[in-house]
């Protein structure tokens, strides 16, 4: 057994208090051996200076649309979608998707990020560059059946099932997988109740888009009567291990159905603020009992895939949402961007204690933007960014030592990704 001692610094309890202490890494087997007074260790790293938290997860996004940053801006969802971004993602291929990811993966590891869910296509590409970054991650063939014939839609939604299968458990197990049908919208009702079906004899839970705008939910409500996440629950969609992204125009019927099932809402606050899409009412989903992460969404509806963002923005617009001050507050935000999304994806991680996942970020507060320290996980909430991460570490390897990514070639991957992105767009054009 080699050994990490985490050494010097504070560390964050899974109750939000803030100890003096160590962190004693089994590398091997990535899990946390011991947190305290620690004298042993095989290698050291610093946190002199620093507070040590868990990893911070990013429970919902399109990791390739790094490609797409900025490609298009200020438009409502729909119009972004059909005029813009679904005809730039045709034109991406393996490759392209290859690089947008390993982007994607530079920028969460360097902001603390040790965990991910991505729907997306190609997948065995994106296994690929998870299984060689070193992070952990909840894998999907995002599906779309509207506008494709019979043969085309059973094919794509064939295709969830299969990736699915093909990768679970792969990169030693830091790589699991879900059926990840696009939306309620954008998935016929056959396909649904075939292939969840097929979903739950694999033992794979789901993922989808859901509540996202008033578009998405009125079409349901007037077609079927019902609101979408009552049509969600008919089709089996929510089980417990089942997560869905968004949830932003849910009402009280939906939000005790959720804490029925035992289904969590990731919520993308500053995705759901650049396309107007809405506030989710995350104070009252906390309340009932729903079990909420964040996430960014893609790169070209956030633009950045810094958590840390997420997670000063999902404390914020949760105040505004709720018209209380007191609602969604800094430890209630720092919970859903570690445990809570560690939860949703199903991982043994997001707390700092013996046994759990050896997923860290050292979060450097040398810096004067965190200068007073009265309170470290109100600095964590409303002052922290990604650049403050000083190491991170995944499964008991350290994946970013002093800003600098061990396990990916920052220059060549952000060169290999500018290249690609132009041609994408030239094409698309």
């Amino acid at each position: 057994m080699t050994t990490l001692r985490v050494a010097g610094g504070r560390v964050l309890r899974p109750d939000m208090t803030v100890v003096e202490g160590d962190v004693l890494v089994d590398q091997e087997a990535g899990e946390i051996l011991d947190v305290g007074d620690v004298s042993e260790g095989d290698e050291r790293l610093d946190a002199d200076g620093c507070l040590v938290m868990p990893g911070l997860v990013n429970a919902h996004c399109h990791a390739a649309m790094t490609l797409l940053r900025g490609y298009a801006d200020d438009k409502p969802l729909e119009a972004w979608l059909q005029e813009d971004v679904w005809p730039a993602e045709a034109e991406l291929g393996a490759e392209d998707v290859r690089a947008g990811t390993d982007l994607a993966l530079v920028e969460m590891i360097k902001s603390g990020t040790t965990a991910f869910a991505d729907m997306y296509f190609h997948v065995p590409e994106v296994a690929a560059a998870v299984e060689r970054a070193g992070v952990r991650a909840r894998l999907g063939h995002g599906v779309v059946t509207i506008g494709k014939d019979e043969d085309d839609a059973v094919a794509d939604n064939e295709e969830s099932i299969e990736v699915a299968l093909e990768f679970d458990g792969a990169a030693g197990g830091r790589i699991r997988t879900a059926y990840m049908p696009h939306s309620l919208t954008t998935v016929g009702e056959a396909y649904l109740r075939e292939f969840v079906g097929q979903a739950r004899e694999a033992g794979v839970p789901v993922h989808f888009h859901a509540n996202e705008t008033t578009a998405e939910v009125d079409p349901i409500v007037d077609e079927r009567g019902v609101r979408p996440l009552k049509y969600a629950d008919s089709v089996g969609l929510l089980e417990p291990g089942d997560f869905l992204a968004h949830g932003v125009h849910t009402d009280d019927s939906e939000v005790e159905l959720l804490a029925e099932r035992s289904a969590s809402v990731v919520h993308c606050p500053a995705s759901n603020m650049k396309l107007a899409s809405g506030m989710a009412p995350v104070q009252a989903m906390r309340e009932a009992g729903v079990n909420v992460a964040l996430g960014t969404d893609g790169a070209a509806s956030n633009n950045d895939l810094d958590l840390f963002d997420e997670l000063r923005d999902a404390a914020m617009l949760g105040k505004l949402a709720a018209d209380d001050a007191a609602a969604v507050p800094a430890e209630a935000a720092v919970e859903m961007a570690t445990a809570g999304g560690s939860r949703a994806l199903g991982f043994d991680a997001g707390r700092i204690e013996v046994g759990a996942n050896a997923d860290l970020a050292v979060v450097d507060f040398s810096a004067p933007h965190l200068t007073p320290v009265h309170d470290y996980v109100s600095h964590l909430a409303y002052a922290a960014g990604g650049s403050d991460v000083r190491h991170t570490v995944c499964d008991g390897d350290v994946l970013m030592r002093d800003r600098a990514v061990l396990t990916l070639d920052e220059d060549a991957v952000r060169e290999r990704a500018a290249s690609r992105a132009a041609a994408v767009a030239e094409r698309a054009a």
